[in-house]
Parts: structure tokens; C-alpha cells; sequence
């Protein structure tokens, strides 16, 4: 059986963990975001911001990190499996900052496909700052347009969740995916 997987994206602060959250409480399988754990990591190697310091190094190990995932998820036994942040996230971040990228960046994001992807846009009212987070709120806009243009450009249709609370945005998702 092949899990159907279903991406959650948006820019910094716009709910995606809150969601991963209700969802895994819900029963759902779902899988973290793994940017942390990488600039975690980095700083443990003496780099405060990896993304900003080496942001090719960073991405090279976010794809590594996110292929493993999608491999995984499409082996899951669930009928779904949501991912915090897909493949494409990592060229709208290289997009974003102007830097460029190998093209099996492009070839990863043709090859590892997601059934669904749902996307965030910035709140300002739930927008915080922390150790991992060095965006602004005006910057998660621009990161915002920048995955819609990548997404898109992949051929998704994305979904907007729309500002509610995290219960509701979590009924949105499970209505729209017939759940």
C-alpha cells in the first residue's frame, strides 16, 4: 500500500508545527521538520546559522534529509503521512537568498512527488522569533511567495489553509482530504 503523502508548507510562523502537532495528537502519522535539527547540529559544529553561513552545505543536507523522508513515508503502511515542509521548500529558501543550486535539486523535485500539499501564509498575530527562526515577518512574506512560485513551477495545486484555529485548520485539512 502506498501512503498517500501530504506535504504542510508555509513560511516561518504561519502554523505548520502547531499543525504536525494536532494532526500526530489526531492519530495521524506525520513527520517533523528537520531544518532544526541540521542548524541544531551546526551549532553544535561551531556554526551559529548554518542556512546563512554555508546555505548550499545547508541545503544539500536538507535534500539528503527530506529524500530520506519521502523514501520513508511512501513505504508507511498509513494511509497518509503528513510531512512538515517538502523538496520544493528547499529551492524556494536557495530562490529566496538568490543563490544557486545544482540541478539535481530540479530532478529530486520531479522524481520524489507528494499526493497533497497544503500551504500557510504568514501571520503576523502568531509570528515569533527564536533561536532557529532569524526571519522577520517581512521576510516570511517573501519566503511565502517564493514557495508558491516554486510549488507551482513543480506543478502542485497548492491548498491555502485559511486563519483559523488549530482545530479548525485541522478540520479544513482532514475535509479536504475526505478524512
Amino acid at each position: 500500500m502506498n501512503s498517500k503523502k501530504i506535504v504542510l508548507t508555509g513560511s516561518p510562523s504561519s502554523g505548520k508545527s502547531s499543525l504536525i502537532f494536532e494532526l500526530r495528537h489526531r492519530g495521524f502519522l506525520c513527520y517533523d521538520e528537520i531544518s532544526r535539527q541540521i542548524t541544531r547540529q551546526a551549532r553544535i559544529e561551531g556554526i551559529e546559522q548554518l542556512f546563512l553561513a554555508k546555505p548550499l552545505l545547508f541545503s544539500e543536507k536538507l535534500l539528503e534529509e527530506r529524500s530520506k523522508q519521502y523514501h520513508e513515508a511512501a513505504k508507511e503502511t498509513s494511509p497518509v503521512v503528513f510531512l512538515d515542509r517538502g523538496i520544493p521548500d528547499i529551492i524556494a529558501y536557495m530562490d529566496y537568498i538568490g543563490d544557486e543550486y545544482p540541478n539535481h535539486f530540479n530532478e529530486a523535485c520531479k522524481t520524489c512527488v507528494y499526493d497533497y500539499v497544503f500551504i500557510l501564509e504568514p501571520w503576523e498575530a502568531i509570528y515569533k522569533s527564536d533561536n532557529e527562526r532569524y526571519e522577520n515577518f517581512e521576510q516570511a512574506k517573501a519566503i511565502h511567495k517564493h514557495l508558491i512560485d516554486t510549488y507551482k513551477r513543480f506543478g502542485y495545486q497548492l491548498i491555502n489553509i485559511p486563519f483559523l484555529s488549530i482545530a479548525e485548520r485541522t478540520d479544513f485539512i482532514l475535509d479536504a482530504l475526505d478524512l
